[in-house]
């Protein structure tokens, strides 16, 4: 139903961060482990209602997932969003009416080094979210890092091999979820309705699902709830900026070029000027309900570690909505600046990108240590990455 409305969003978003996504997890049995929309450029993943079903042949790793919940009432016929009782505009659950259900817990998928395990949640009408867990064999109680890629990503990346070897190495955990009004969680809405369009509650939505799944990770009792991290990329990274402000759970922050800035995003960037609808974002109100969910508002109140990495290349965050970033990141940040796509995958590819926040957690426990070995390293040109306090870098 939504899929002719999407489409052309999801082509575009992907288009623009396929690059990101192969450098970042690029191994040699990428194309052999990654789904088809991951090893074909130019192909556009479109929105489902369940994991993709494996090729013909292949036995489903995954043959008693939990099925989707309804979104629409069979009495009523009424949409469940409808029924969301969800204070938006805090970052804090507050006044808002979410009641957690009992999880519904998937088949184990063991493999050498991990196991993973598909786990449905849900804490608002009509809304279950897939949490992806990926457990290191032989490790017990490990930290764990959050994973929550760009709006246009669905949950293909987390059935990757090749992407769990990478998350799990050296013993840390991985959970990867999609954003609220995104992928399989979008469904039974107007077709004019995508992420940007009710960007309040995207991203208010998400926020407090990060609540609600660290307090399950808690209540599981496999995981060292005092070494938690999150990772995130475009809009993920910034929603990954927002959960760190408002739960203290989260004891590291790695964002790669998070949205921010809005009332200059909004009226700038690629993303928001392909929907014919772009004018209503920079309208006062909508302006106004999204000011509060602004990482530009919160980044100066980190008290985490915190590493900020921008690609001048990619415009999807136009650059004045990066310096405007770069400089509200607190002291203890860590700004990494590329020039282009390529020169990120130079130094973060082959699975180097998920390292910097596991070495944050193994000296999480340490105190005052928010660096590595040696501290961060400065270049001198914009084409090599720099990586230097955001108190240091001039306009």
């Amino acid at each position: 139903m939504q899929l002719s409305r999407l489409s052309w969003k999801q082509s575009f978003f992907f288009s623009l961060f396929f690059a990101i996504a192969l450098v970042l997890v690029a191994a040699p049995a990428w194309t052999q482990q990654a789904p088809a929309s991951d090893a074909e450029p130019g192909s556009a993943p479109v929105p489902s209602q369940a994991p993709a079903a494996p090729a013909s042949g292949q036995q489903d790793p995954y043959p008693n997932k939990p099925s989707l919940a309804p979104g629409i009432d069979p009495k009523t016929r009424t949409p469940l969003y409808e029924e969301i009782q969800e204070d938006w505009s805090s970052l804090q659950i507050g006044a808002s009416k979410l009641r957690p259900e009992p999880p519904l817990v998937g088949q184990v998928d063991e493999q050498e080094t991990y196991t993973r395990t598909l786990v449905q949640v849900k804490w608002r009408p009509g809304d279950a979210i897939d949490l992806w867990i990926v457990m290191p064999k032989g490790v017990k109680n490990p930290p764990a890092v959050l994973y929550l890629y760009n709006a246009s990503e669905d949950t293909e990346r987390f059935r990757s091999d090749v992407w769990c070897r990478h998350v799990t190495r050296g013993g840390v955990a991985a959970v990867g979820f999609v954003s609220a009004l995104t992928a399989s969680r979008f469904h039974d809405r107007p077709l004019k309705q995508w992420f940007v369009s009710e960007l309040q509650e995207s991203l208010g939505s998400t926020v407090h699902d990060v609540k609600f799944i660290l307090d399950y990770l808690a209540q599981r009792g496999d995981i060292d709830m005092s070494r938690i991290g999150m990772l995130g990329i475009g809009s993920g990274g910034t929603i990954a900026i927002l959960a760190a402000a408002a739960d203290a759970r989260i004891k590291a922050v790695d964002a790669l070029d998070p949205w921010g800035d809005w009332p200059h995003f909004l009226a700038e960037s690629p993303v928001v000027l392909a929907d014919p609808d772009h004018a209503e974002y920079v309208k006062p109100e909508f302006l106004k309900k999204v000011a509060p969910l602004d990482p530009v508002k919160w980044l100066p109140e980190l008290k985490t570690p915190i590493r900020i990495q921008l690609v001048r290349e990619n415009d999807a965050t136009p650059m004045e909505c990066k310096e405007s970033i770069r400089t509200a990141a607190p002291k203890q940040a860590e700004i990494l600046r590329f020039e282009a796509l390529s020169d990120l995958g130079h130094r973060e590819g082959q699975g180097r990108l998920f390292q910097w926040i596991k070495d944050r957690l193994e000296s999480s426990d340490k105190p005052g240590q928010t660096t590595a070995p040696g501290g961060p390293v400065a270049t001198g040109t914009i084409a090599a990455p720099q990586v230097v306090s955001s108190q240091s870098l001039q306009k």
